[in-house]
């Protein structure tokens, strides 16, 4: 998912998940590629992307906040596959109707209460160690 050069100028603010909303959705009609971005194709192409991006960190071992020892050009690649997961995302959020950011931060609510500070604070046990925090949710994944 190759966007070409970017707009964004180095040093410029951060970037919205509407702006990026907003880019895919004319990236995709540019290319009348609108006809292909279901959610089931999207979200395999999502799978496909984070599959590239756990092959960078594949048979490194545990790897420290920073990267250290990482030349420039394995720093440039990382990002490039976390942006197409970005992007992917984003696209599939849109196509599905789901406003990102607000899901976002409707589920750090909701893992607010799953994981009370005074209880969790330096463990990394899951929710369920804890007992139930009455703010339990349909799915059974982590977070």
């Amino acid at each position: 998912m190759d966007g070409g050069a970017s707009d964004v100028a180095q040093g410029e603010k951060a970037v919205t998940l509407e702006a990026l909303r907003e880019k895919m959705a004319e990236f995709a009609r540019e290319r009348d590629w609108e006809q292909f971005h279901s959610p089931r194709n999207l979200l395999l192409a999502l799978v496909g992307e984070v599959g590239e991006l756990s092959e960078i960190f594949q048979w490194k071992g545990e790897v420290p906040k920073g990267l250290p020892g990482w030349d420039e050009g394995e720093k440039v690649h990382l990002g490039e596959e976390l942006a197409d997961v970005l992007l992917y995302l984003v696209r599939l959020s849109d196509m599905c109707g789901i406003d990102l950011g607000q899901a976002a931060l409707r589920k750090m609510g909701l893992n607010a209460i799953k994981y009370p500070v005074h209880q969790c604070k330096g463990s990394s046990n899951k929710h369920t160690h804890y007992g139930s925090t009455g703010a339990e949710e349909p799915s059974n994944g982590a977070l």
